[in-house]
C-alpha cells in the first residue's frame, strides 16, 4: 500500500502516535487510507449538501474495505463574485484547488482519492489534481438545483441576470425583479442550466471519471446519496485492480470530452478546462482543433440559456449516457476508453435510450449539423475565441457594426445600461484576460444586460476574458493573445468596423496591416492591476486563453 510510508515499520511509530491522536484503531490502519476531498462549504448554493454526499461517500467506502479520512478544498461562488472585484479570483482557485490537493494527497500518501466537487473550478481544479496524483480516484459531485418556476414558466439565474438588465430597460418593475429573486434558485445544488459546473460534472461522466448520473441527477434526489455510497465503493475496487485517472483521461478521452461537450452545447468556459486537463496528461491542443470536431458533430441539446430545458429534464430524459448512446450511433465515440466502472465507455452505454427526443434530439435530427461550440480566428483574434454558437440567435451568425471599445467591464456596463450602446454595435471589452485582469474574469453582468435592454439579436460583444455558462448571444470571449500581451484587440479603436462570421469560424478587424503595425509600434503595456498577493502571482505565470489559462514557471 501506499499508504505504508506513514503506517508500516519501526520508521513510521511516530507517524502511527499521530494517527493514534487521530482516533484510528489498528484494524482501520491495517486498510487502503482513501482521501475524500470536500469542497463542503456555506457560501456556495452548490457546495452546501456536499457534507450529505461526503457522510454518504465514507460510509460506501467503510463498506467496502477503506478507511475514509476527508480533508477539504476550497470553493469559490461565481454567481456571488459576479460583478466585482471577486471575479478575478474565480478562475484563479482551479489551479489552486488543483495545488493545494496535490500537496495534501501527496504529503500524506494516501492510497486512493474520492473527489466531492460541484461548482465551475472545482471540478476542473481536481481532475487537474487526479491526473497529477495519479491514485485511484472517482469523482461524485452534488449534483444540479431544480429550476425555479415563475409565472409557470422554468427558470434559473441566468433568468435573474437578465431580469436587471430588463429593469434598467424600463421593462420590469422592482416588484417583478423581486419575485424572480425569490424563485429562479429555489434548492441547492449547481445552478440549473448548463452552465459551468453542469458542463463539467457532466464531461466527467464522459471522461470516465464519474459514474452513471453523476452530472444529472438533482442534488435534492435520494439517488444523489446513493450514488454518492457506490462512488465510494467503486474507489476501492479501482484500487484493487490499480485502475488510475491516466489509464482512463487519455487523449481519446478528452477528444470524447470535446464531441459530447459540442452535442450537450457546454459552457465555453469547457474550453478553458480541457485544455487544462489536457496539458496535466502532457498533451497541449490548440483549441482551434475544437472545430475539426465541432464539423462532424451535431448539436443534440438546447439546454438554458440556450433553451427552455433545464438538467433535471436531461436527467430524466437518459443523461449523460443517453446523449453519448445518440453520439455511437454515428461513430463519433471511442468506445474502448476504461472508466472508473472498470467497464469501457461501449459498455457503459450500451442500452441507455433517449426517453425524450425534445431533451435530446436524435442524431438523425439535431438542432444543428455542427456542435455547440466554435473557435474563431482572424486578425482580430490570431490564436483564436471562443463562442457557444448553439446560444446565438440566427440573425447574429454573421454580423459587422462598429468597435465600442471599453478597458474594464464596469465601463460597459455603465455604457449599456446607460442607453450609450444601440442596435449593431460591436462592444469590446478588453484588459481582462488571464494577465490583465488578472483573472479572466466572467462577463454575465454585460451579456445579460445587453439581452435584458432587448439588444440580444442585434449587438455582440468580443473580450479577452470570458463568460459564464449563462451567456448567450454573440458572446465571443477568450480572445488569444489578450490585451496585456499586445494581442490586437488592445489595437482596436472606437469606430472601427468589426466582422464577425459564425459559421465560417472568422473574426476580422476591418484595419489594414499597415495601420496595425502603425498602432503596435505606439502601443506601450499597462501597468498592473495587481501588484501584490496570489492574484499578481497568478498573472506573473499564467498563459493565454486559448492554452487553457494554465500557469507556467517564467523562463529565466
Amino acid at each position: 500500500m501506499r499508504s505504508d510510508a506513514v503506517k508500516t515499520g519501526m520508521q513510521q511509530a511516530p507517524h502511527r502516535s499521530l494517527f493514534n491522536a487521530l482516533g484510528l484503531t489498528k484494524e482501520e490502519l491495517s486498510r487502503p487510507l482513501v482521501g475524500i476531498v470536500s469542497s463542503h462549504n456555506e457560501i456556495v448554493p452548490g457546495h452546501m449538501n456536499l457534507d450529505k454526499i461526503v457522510e454518504a461517500v465514507k460510509l460506501g467506502v467503510a463498506m467496502a474495505g477503506g478507511t475514509p479520512i476527508v480533508f477539504p478544498a476550497i470553493a469559490v461562488c461565481d454567481g456571488i463574485a459576479m460583478g466585482h472585484i471577486g471575479m478575478k479570483y474565480s478562475l484563479v482557485t482551479r489551479d489552486l484547488i488543483a495545488d493545494s490537493t496535490e500537496a495534501m494527497a501527496m504529503a500524506h500518501q494516501f492510497d486512493a482519492l474520492v473527489m466531492v466537487p460541484n461548482c465551475d473550478k472545482n471540478v476542473p481544479g481536481l481532475l487537474m489534481a487526479a491526473a497529477r496524483i495519479n491514485v485511484p480516484t472517482v469523482f461524485v459531485s452534488g449534483g444540479p438545483m431544480l429550476a425555479g418556476k415563475v409565472h409557470g414558466q422554468k427558470r434559473s439565474l441566468s433568468s435573474m441576470f437578465e431580469a436587471v438588465g430588463s429593469y434598467s430597460a424600463g421593462t420590469m418593475t422592482e416588484e417583478e425583479v423581486e419575485e424572480f429573486e425569490n424563485k429562479v434558485c429555489p434548492t441547492c445544488g449547481s445552478c440549473s442550466g448548463m452552465y459551468t459546473a453542469n458542463s463539467m460534472n457532466c464531461l466527467t461522466e464522459v471522461l470516465g471519471m464519474g459514474l452513471k448520473g453523476n452530472g444529472t441527477i438533482p442534488a435534492v434526489y435520494s439517488e444523489r446519496i446513493k450514488l454518492a455510497k457506490h462512488a465510494g465503493m467503486q474507489v476501492m475496487e479501482m484500487y484493487r485492480r490499480n485502475i488510475r485517472p491516466r489509464d482512463i483521461m487519455t487523449k481519446d478521452a478528452i477528444l470524447n470530452a470535446l464531441t459530447v461537450d459540442m452535442a450537450l452545447g457546454c459552457s465555453t468556459n469547457s474550453m478553458l478546462h480541457l485544455p487544462a486537463i489536457a496539458h496535466e496528461i502532457g498533451w497541449d491542443f490548440d483549441i482551434t482543433f475544437a472545430n475539426q470536431i465541432s464539423e462532424k458533430t451535431p448539436n443534440l441539446c438546447h439546454l438554458a440559456p440556450a433553451g427552455p430545458t433545464y438538467i433535471e429534464d436531461l436527467n430524466e430524459a437518459g443523461g449523460v449516457y443517453a446523449v453519448m448512446n445518440e453520439l455511437a450511433k454515428k461513430d463519433l465515440l471511442n468506445l474502448d476508453c476504461i472508466t472508473v466502472t472498470g467497464k469501457t465507455v461501449g459498455e457503459n452505454i450500451k442500452n441507455c435510450v433517449n426517453r425524450n427526443p425534445e431533451v435530446i434530439r436524435p442524431i438523425d435530427n439535431p438542432y444543428s449539423q455542427t456542435g455547440g461550440l466554435a473557435v474563431l480566428t482572424g486578425n482580430l483574434a490570431p490564436d483564436g475565441g471562443v463562442v457557444k454558437k448553439s446560444a446565438v440567435c440566427e440573425e447574429m451568425m454573421v454580423h459587422e457594426g462598429p468597435a465600442r471599445v471599453f478597458d474594464c467591464e464596469e465601463d460597459a456596463i455603465a455604457a449599456i445600461k446607460g442607453g450609450k450602446i444601440v442596435p449593431g454595435d460591436v462592444v469590446v471589452i478588453r484588459y481582462e484576460g488571464p494577465k490583465g485582469g488578472p483573472g479572466m474574469r466572467e462577463m454575465l453582468n454585460p451579456t445579460s444586460a445587453i439581452a435584458g435592454m432587448g439588444l440580444g439579436s442585434s449587438v455582440a460583444l468580443i473580450t479577452d476574458g470570458r463568460f459564464s455558462g449563462a451567456s448567450r448571444g454573440a458572446s465571443i470571449g477568450h480572445i488569444s493573445p489578450e490585451a496585456a500581451v499586445g494581442g490586437p484587440i488592445a489595437l482596436v479603436e472606437e469606430g472601427d468596423r468589426i466582422r464577425i462570421n459564425i459559421p465560417e469560424n472568422r473574426l476580422e478587424l476591418a484595419v489594414s496591416e499597415e495601420e496595425l503595425a502603425k498602432r503596435k509600434e505606439k502601443w506601450q503595456p499597462r501597468e498592473p492591476k495587481v501588484t501584490t498577493g496570489y492574484l499578481a502571482r497568478y498573472a506573473a505565470m499564467v498563459t493565454s486563453g486559448n492554452r487553457g489559462a494554465v500557469l507556467e514557471v517564467p523562463k529565466r
